[in-house]
């Protein structure tokens, strides 16, 4: 199992700490690098900062939002900063949802999540493969465009570009069980939200036999501390942000998720306590339990032995959710 670690999205600014934190993960061994985007900075640029102060560590989107770019254009991005880089590109994509889609972005959520998916992906694919101009009679990215209030003037391009390499990694952030299952016919690997090695019966369902070399990488919050609570507290902040206030009140796709990860009950009423503004008492009521079982949190012996449950299981790379270079350090201890 290898180690990457996840930087998440900035908040107010940028943290001056990112670089000295990702050359120290590189000098440990981290096999890879994570920036996200929500409705702030992008995911690509900082890794762009990051690939110019590192050399050997692989730099990935976890995730970039398709409603951001047109598929084209986020291959464009990504063959760019994998040629600038020398190879160490990994394409990482998500939907998002309706609030942030349509809130943020101000395009339709699409009524069919599945196709919009596939499509984006197949166009990507075709422009990092550079086979053939490319050409997708498609519902939600037709190439060329062939709409009503075009001009009917658009023909099929092939990159100028020639990307470096044309199997370029790609991998998708995905929720539902159906869009599980669709991620690993058409991607390289997938980007769980909350990952349980204690519940792999949740995901097992929907992806059947994973395709030979297949990725799986979720993300966790990781802290060596002696008191479990107070570094569970980080955790469950994030939690009731995500499953409280990362959807609507009518559809959540992570509440649905913790949901179905057996906590139905307790994601109702963090959902519900956000939305009624009661956001500290939306994070009192997560669970230590759920909070635990998807992080890597307390002294250094207990962290080992939760880390040898995560390796035993289908999981090939731990994305690593911290700011701590201690932490990290005992992590590729361990891990070595």
């Amino acid at each position: 199992m290898r180690l990457g670690l996840a930087l998440g999205y900035w908040g107010r600014g940028p943290s001056a700490d990112h670089v000295p934190l990702v050359q120290e993960a590189e000098r440990l061994g981290y096999d890879s690098v994570w920036t996200a985007e929500s409705w702030g900075s992008d995911a690509f640029t900082p890794l762009t900062w990051i690939a110019a102060r590192t050399s050997r560590i692989k730099l990935g989107t976890a995730v970039a939002q398709m409603a951001a770019r047109s598929p084209t254009t986020t291959a464009m991005h990504a063959l760019t900063l994998d040629h600038l880089s020398g190879g160490r590109m990994l394409l990482g994509l998500g939907l998002s949802g309706p609030q942030v889609v349509e809130g943020w972005y101000g395009r339709p959520f699409p009524r069919s999540p599945l196709t919009a998916t596939r499509e984006y992906v197949d166009v990507v694919r075709q422009v990092l493969r550079r086979e053939a101009p490319v050409e997708l009679d498609g519902r939600f990215h037709a190439l060329p465009y062939r709409g009503p209030d075009g001009s009917g003037m658009g023909r099929p391009l092939k990159s100028i570009t020639h990307p470096l390499r044309s199997g370029l990694p790609v991998l998708l952030g995905a929720e539902g069980p159906k869009n599980i299952a669709q991620t690993t016919r058409i991607a390289d690997g997938w980007l769980p939200l909350y990952w349980s090695p204690a519940r792999t019966d949740v995901y097992e369902a929907s992806w059947g036999a994973l395709p030979e070399g297949f990725l799986v990488a979720p993300m966790a919050r990781a802290q060596l501390c002696d008191d479990v609570a107070e570094g569970l507290l980080p955790v469950k902040i994030m939690l009731g942000f995500y499953i409280g206030g990362m959807g609507h009140a009518k559809r959540n796709f992570h509440a649905d998720l913790m949901a179905r990860m057996g906590y139905e009950e307790e994601a109702r009423r963090i959902h519900a306590l956000f939305l009624d503004g009661r956001r500290e008492e939306a994070v009192l009521a997560v669970p230590d339990a759920f909070a635990d079982e998807i992080s890597l949190v307390g002294p250094r012996e207990r962290i080992a032995e939760r880390l040898e449950v995560w390796r035993k299981g289908p999981v090939t790379d731990l994305l690593v959710v911290s700011p701590d270079p201690p932490t990290l350090r005992v992590l590729a201890e361990l891990n070595s």
